[in-house]
């Protein structure tokens, strides 16, 4: 079941990324960022209110659990930060396998820190999804986002690093609070967080980079996230869950992204990107096989 719910997270962590970067696209991205984060919390506000008026959150008065999510609060937003950057400026079928190498980083977290073992169906796996990157490491330099000179890689690596580091404390956080818990205060907190942050900002009367266009792709960015944050966190929840294994097959959504890239894009060096994409699929495919389903 678990591996099911992460293989739904995927499917929509792809189109999340697609309406991302058509949002994005010559916009302002702190406020598209903002705007994400407002729809978010209001997707979440009825079961946060509900949450709340049964008494079914056990932190909702403690001041460590608002400090614990604050904190995740602070490590998804600037995985965002860095990400929206990174994808208004690289072509999906770069910065989409970039973020797919997620995983390398929460496999040697979820060995160091939580204990989990890897069968050798998931180590097979795991080890072409290290083959995958090398790949796409050296098709974007082809196309002049090398990794030495391009500071659009290196935001990309950056919001990659740090939504490692925030999977490894979903699995620390779902230990002690609920999925729905989790979801709906850390999405009220970023809310706050980035209308607090744009404030400050246009109270300046400074204008950063683009300007801002409402486009009606942004609330489905926040739609698309909330569906699969809330199958990755019941995901991470059940029983026998594998933060390494799930954060894998979460990546599978650069499937979606690349086939938009490809055929609304028209992105470039298609051939050894397919290549690099089946190579993917298939580190994919034995995770799922080597977990059971």
């Amino acid at each position: 079941m678990w591996v099911a719910l992460a293989l739904v997270s995927a499917l929509c962590l792809g189109f999340y990324d697609i309406f991302k970067k058509l949002s994005v696209k010559g916009n302002d991205v702190l406020m598209v960022l903002m705007l994400n984060t407002v729809f978010g919390a209001l997707y979440m506000s009825p079961f946060l209110i509900d949450g709340i008026s049964h008494g079914n959150f056990g932190f909702g008065n403690t001041v460590v659990g608002h400090l614990q999510i604050l904190l995740k609060s602070f490590i998804v937003l600037g995985s965002w930060l860095l990400g929206y950057f990174a994808i208004k400026h690289l072509p999906l079928t770069v910065q989409g396998p970039i973020n797919a190498s997620r995983p390398v980083i929460v496999l040697v977290g979820a060995l160091l820190i939580f204990g989990e073992r890897l069968n050798w169906v998931q180590w097979i796996g795991i080890l072409l999804g290290f083959a995958s990157l090398f790949f796409i490491s050296r098709l974007g330099a082809k196309e002049g986002f090398s990794i030495k000179h391009s500071k659009w890689i290196w935001m990309s690596i950056g919001a990659t690093a740090l939504g490692a580091v925030s999977a490894l404390y979903d699995k620390y956080l779902l230990r002690s609070y609920s999925p729905i818990e989790v979801q709906g205060w850390y999405s009220l907190y970023q809310c706050i967080i980035m209308v607090v942050t744009i404030s400050i900002i246009r109270g300046s009367h400074k204008q950063i980079g683009d300007r801002f266009v409402w486009r009606w792709t942004i609330p489905c960015i926040a739609l698309f996230l909330t569906i699969a944050d809330m199958a990755y966190f019941y995901s991470l929840s059940l029983d026998g869950s594998m933060v390494a294994v799930v954060s894998m097959i979460r990546r599978g959504s650069v499937i979606v992204s690349f086939i938009y890239g490809v055929l609304a894009l028209h992105e470039k060096n298609i051939k050894p990107k397919l290549i690099d994409l089946g190579v993917l699929l298939l580190s994919l495919a034995l995770l799922v096989i080597g977990s059971g389903m």
